[in-house]
């Protein structure tokens, strides 16, 4: 990531707002240094993410302080024994988990698995003129697979950009998580047999055909019981932390950032 340096001092790294925790000011050069550890598509966004850290580590060091836990002596120590004193997390009982388990069937299935064969058109993302050629041509072929003229190995053969072409465009048993999403979305959404339309990919236009498919079953409670246990207590304790620091901002004037968003990186 590019940073920008301070052009003047005394005005703020690319006129973003100064950012306050009660009256200590954080450094540009310290968000500047932390922004490596929050990238982002747009420079203000990771510089804002940076800045949240900040303050956050701001605020629950000085809280620490006010316990008189600084005898602790490194930071992070600090902020761990402070969250052990002050942060009361209720345990999920039975009932929770039994109550999550029912609401969230879809959650605790078996994977799907698919076997799926594809013919690609292949064209680079920002070759508009070739992604229109190449969506053309697919067409056409899977117009001739539909109406039955032709075959789909053949034409996986001869069009085919992908190495699967050898296989008759078999691409083997795929799960989700095994192909890039855009692909992936629609794929395991398909039944068996030939889908009647393009589908588009950052690598090109795919002909899909479903050959095989075994839907994923529902797991039996005992057994993913551990899994929902951890993320309810994580989603309870994520809840309880931004209420925390929602109290300590409130106590401390804060500016220059927005504290309102959903985790912090010291949850981590």
């Amino acid at each position: 990531m590019q940073l920008i340096p301070v052009a003047e001092a005394g005005k703020p790294r690319n006129q973003f707002p100064a950012v306050y925790v009660g009256d200590t000011l954080i450094q540009e050069d310290e968000i500047a240094r932390e922004m490596q550890h929050h990238p982002a598509e747009e420079l203000a966004e990771a510089w804002h993410n940076a800045a949240k850290s900040l303050v956050i580590r701001e605020l629950l060091l000085r809280q620490a302080s006010q316990l008189a836990l600084d005898h602790i002596d490194n930071e992070e120590g600090r902020i761990a024994r402070l969250l052990e004193l002050e942060l009361s997390v209720p345990e999920p009982d039975e009932q929770d988990c039994e109550r999550f388990y029912a609401a969230n069937p879809g959650r605790f299935c078996s994977p799907t698995l698919m076997a799926v064969s594809h013919i690609l058109l292949a064209a680079a993302p920002d070759d508009v003129a070739e992604r229109i050629r190449q969506e053309e041509a697919g067409m056409q072929i899977l117009s001739s697979l539909l109406d039955g003229r032709s075959q789909f190995a053949a034409m996986a053969k001869e069009y085919s950009a992908c190495e699967s072409r050898h296989q008759g465009g078999g691409l083997g048993q795929i799960s989700k998580g095994q192909t890039v999403e855009e692909f992936e979305r629609p794929v395991l959404n398909l039944q068996e047999g030939l889908h009647p339309e393009l589908i588009e990919s950052r690598y090109g236009w795919h002909i899909v055909r479903i050959d095989q498919r075994i839907d994923g079953e529902q797991l039996p409670y005992e057994y993913v019981k551990p899994q929902i246990r951890q993320y309810l207590s994580e989603s309870v304790t994520r809840r309880a932390f931004r209420q925390y620091l929602q109290v300590l901002a409130a106590e401390t004037r804060v500016e220059g950032v927005d504290l309102e968003l959903p985790d912090s990186p010291l949850m981590q």
